[in-house]
């Protein structure tokens, strides 16, 4: 029986356990758009509501992949969802919960510093775009930089 908490997935022919690429890229994709909309907003309108918005939902599904287990998280169901008729593209579990373990420490730092403390400075605007770019290079090259 497989517990909920497990990382991975068992495949026949991968003596590891893996996660679907294809799931993984498009999941970067839509994490890649909704916070790069809201960083639009927050240079060209000084808004941050869906910053702090999109944040708070960043975290969450961190928390869930990281802590939980990566299929229960929403962005994955639904890349999951947007590339059912797509055959699998297996990669290695662990380096994914390496890069993911890194995208929960940049996003708590984000939370704490733009929801918690409800402060703004150019090292939340670098944690942003470093973000940004791990995720655009995930979902456009399937490069996974953490």
């Amino acid at each position: 029986m497989m517990r909920a908490t497990r990382f991975g997935e068992t495949v026949e022919g991968y003596t590891i356990p893996v996660l679907n690429e294809r799931e993984i890229r498009a999941s970067a994709g839509i994490l890649f758009l909704v916070i790069f909309i809201s960083w639009m907003l927050v240079i060209f309108t000084s808004n941050f509501i869906l910053a702090k918005f999109f944040v708070t939902i960043f975290l969450t599904d961190f928390i869930i992949r990281v802590l939980v287990n990566p299929k229960y998280s929403a962005t994955l169901i639904i890349g999951r969802w947007i590339v059912h008729n797509q055959s699998p593209e297996y990669v290695g579990a662990a380096q994914k919960m390496l890069a993911w373990k890194i995208a929960l420490g940049l996003s708590s730092t984000m939370f704490i510093l733009l929801v918690v403390v409800n402060s703004t400075s150019i090292f939340t605007g670098l944690i942003c775009l470093t973000c940004l770019t791990f995720l655009f290079f995930e979902s456009a090259f399937g490069i996974c930089l953490g």
